[in-house]
């Protein structure tokens, strides 16, 4: 496998659903090329494509790996998580087992926290903190302040394989961005819905204060 396709067979791992040209973007070649490898990935059965509607227009063409092409990378470790969620469903009320999950995410903003004193940042800088953090976990995180709120969108998330079938899992960057910025993030949009990112709007309270 030439090193171009290592490169975007690994960008459609990290960023499921995703448009040529903003695979091209982030492969660093033009999107004809781009479209050369998409069409020999997909008659080798690596990679799927979807239509998504994406306001007025024609819908457009997204991109994925198939289980496939997941399997050209390590995955011993998503199967043994896919394992031990199957083992928690079996024995545990789904309540409990997202409980679970939300207290792994308020442990590691803890752990965060405890460097860091989140009361005397900024509603931004705790967004910019959040951004790392997530970052760290294997989230890559953007975000913009819309009028009297903020919205968080995920361009990237590590649990997508495992979500497919469990999305509980969904609920631990939920937990994180809610723990460090001290308030509730409402999940407008989500990527295993068919969504292209997920999203999440929290309120900016200086304005509302004010």
């Amino acid at each position: 496998m030439s090193s171009t396709r290592e490169r975007v067979l690994q960008t459609l791992l990290t960023h499921p659903r995703i448009t040529i040209d903003e695979l091209a973007d982030e492969v660093g070649i033009n999107p004809i090329s781009i479209r050369h490898h998409i069409a020999s990935l997909q008659a080798e059965g690596l990679v799927a494509t979807d239509e998504e509607r994406h306001g007025v227009g024609r819908p457009r063409y997204v991109f994925s790996l198939t289980e496939a092409g997941v399997e050209k990378f390590p995955t011993r470790y998503v199967r043994l998580m896919v394992r031990l969620l199957e083992q928690l469903k079996e024995t545990m009320p789904s309540a409990m087992i997202n409980q679970i999950f939300t207290q792994m995410a308020q442990d590691l903003a803890k752990d965060f926290a405890r460097t860091t004193n989140l009361d005397n940042l900024s509603m931004e800088q705790k967004l910019e903190l959040m951004k790392t953090m997530l970052h760290q976990e294997g989230f890559n995180i953007e975000w913009e302040r819309q009028g009297d709120q903020f919205q968080i969108v995920e361009t990237s998330c590590p649990y997508y394989h495992v979500g497919q079938d469990h999305p509980e899992v969904c609920s631990v960057d939920q937990a994180l961005i809610s723990s460090v910025l001290s308030m509730t993030a409402e999940k407008t949009m989500c990527i295993l819905n068919g969504d292209s990112h997920c999203t999440y709007i929290v309120p900016d309270t200086k304005t509302s204060v004010e």
